[in-house]
């Protein structure tokens, strides 16, 4: 029997790659657990593994105290001097428990115990042994499909080649031999925790190192690679010994060996540019087979060029889908802009097509007063242009323009342009013209008698009151003259006959 139980405990340790010790501490911790279920006790229980015997004890703890306060965990000093003369406060008393009267449900629950302890202590081990070789290249064989995804086996365990990690022009077979490289390790994954990869720029890299003798002894650095799997990789290279051509050590004589990695990546298109200190003598490489004019920087902190080509490269550069130009991005770490000649010179042409034109005098303007345009000119718009590029939050900060005012502006601006786009027959334009001169004199007309109306009313405010108290004065004194009468309201003919 302990010949046996340490065979097993060998085997699986050696199928695993785990310690033997991981195994044994399986197994007293299944022991323990089985036996708390079967005895239901709060006991400390504890299981040790006997390898004379082969047997796995288990065992009640109790810790020697004066004064019992959990009889469960703790006993007297006393009881133990009868089991244990040597006994002191402080020490541990281990009392024997059956495990023959387990039974099957006990053996179940410590079978279930060892294999997740087993399986925690494998999934460890291979963490560990994986997660500080992200990036290396590892021979694989194709295992199985599982939805999108592949699973490949490693030797040791198993990988998972996911699909953004496949190369978009291959297929895969059950049983075939990969060359990937090891994308992530992740504890959490619930199935394989090996991420491997086909489309990492990084496989490109290996095999680079493994074909040529030059970048794996370090005379040949390669400095950056982008790559778009299964249709082009762009790989920049340097030589640290000025005798060495890094970009001829890397194609090989006669291409030897770029084709071969061209066809471990089945055909993936290759370009091989020598890398350069010099941003922009850099960008005119990276941008190759197409030639480059010019390359000038727009802004070094956002790191963003401007590449000028000729009419016939600017298809080139671009690439098929904008692949040359997003490679080429990649490759620098620069935003990349690409303009043929002829685009720059109409750009070029626009900008000072912009400036030198004087641009139409608001005068041209029709609809608007001559003081609204001398508030719009003193703000420092002296054109139809400029005004109409402003919005109504800015011209509502000229003073003396308001809503209405903006909302007449903008009717103004729009019918100037309308005017450009359809004109009207001579006859037709005299006529609006005479219209609209006349309904500008009439505004003009109408706001000077507006602001005149508004000064007399203020000015009659201010005099109101006196005013009325002395036109009723006055009637009051004609009224008098005429009919006799008196402050009181009574007449003098009533008095008459009164008196009579």
């Amino acid at each position: 029997m302990a010949n046996l139980l340490s065979q097993q405990i060998e085997m699986l340790s050696r199928e695993k790659h785990i310690e033997p010790e991981i195994v044994v501490a399986a197994i007293e911790d299944a022991m323990v657990v089985a036996a708390r279920k079967y005895y239901k006790t709060e006991e400390d229980l504890r299981a040790k593994f006997n390898q004379e015997t082969g047997q796995v004890d288990v065992y009640s703890v109790h810790t020697v105290v004066e004064e019992v306060v959990d009889p469960q965990k703790e006993v007297s000093l006393s009881e133990a001097k009868k089991k244990d003369p040597a006994a002191e406060v402080g020490t541990e008393i281990l009392a024997a428990k059956p495990t023959d009267v387990l039974g099957r449900i006990a053996a179940q629950t410590a079978k279930q115990v060892i294999l997740q302890k087993v399986r925690e202590a494998e999934r460890d081990t291979i963490f560990n042994e994986y997660h500080n070789r992200v990036g290396e290249m590892i021979t694989v064989i194709v295992k199985r499909a599982e939805g999108p995804d592949l699973i490949v086996d490693m030797g040791r365990t198993e990988a998972r080649l996911p699909k953004r990690e496949q190369s978009k022009l291959e297929t895969y077979n059950i049983g075939e031999r990969l060359r990937v490289v090891i994308k992530a390790v992740d504890r959490a994954a619930k199935g394989p925790q090996v991420v491997v990869s086909r489309a990492d720029a990084s496989l490109v890299q290996r095999l680079f190192e493994m074909e040529v003798p030059e970048i794996y002894d370090g005379t040949v650095q390669i400095r950056f690679a982008a790559r778009e799997a299964g249709e082009r990789t762009k790989v920049a290279v340097m030589s640290r010994d000025k005798d060495v051509d890094p970009v001829g050590a890397c194609v090989g004589m006669k291409g030897m060996r770029v084709q071969s990695i061209i066809r471990e990546l089945r055909g993936e298109k290759i370009d091989i540019i020598p890398y350069s200190e010099d941003t922009v003598q850099f960008a005119q490489k990276a941008l190759s087979p197409a030639k480059v004019t010019r390359v000038q920087i727009i802004d070094p902190e956002t790191r963003h060029l401007e590449v000028i080509v000729e009419d016939t490269q600017l298809s080139l550069a671009i690439g098929k889908k904008g692949q040359n130009v997003r490679l080429a991005s990649k490759l620098i770490g620069w935003n990349v802009d690409i303009k043929s000649e002829e685009e720059k010179r109409q750009e070029i042409e626009a900008q000072m097509t912009a400036l030198t034109a004087p641009g139409t005098p608001l005068s041209e303007l029709k609809g608007v007063g001559p003081k609204t345009i001398e508030r719009i000119e003193s703000h420092g718009v002296s054109s139809i242009e400029k005004l109409a590029d402003m919005t109504p939050e800015q011209l509502t900060e000229i003073p003396g323009i308001g809503e209405k005012m903006v909302e007449k502006i903008q009717l103004s601006v729009s019918a100037y342009f309308q005017s450009l786009e359809n004109p009207q027959p001579e006859g037709e334009s005299l006529e609006a013209l005479a219209e609209q001169e006349t309904a500008e004199d009439s505004a003009e007309q109408t706001e000077a008698a507006e602001e005149t109306a508004e000064a007399a009313d203020v000015a009659a405010e201010e005099v109101e009151a006196p005013a009325e108290a002395e036109e009723i004065a006055d009637a009051a004194a004609a009224q008098g003259e005429a009919g006799g009468a008196e402050p009181d309201g009574s007449t003098k003919d009533s008095d008459k006959h009164g008196n009579k």
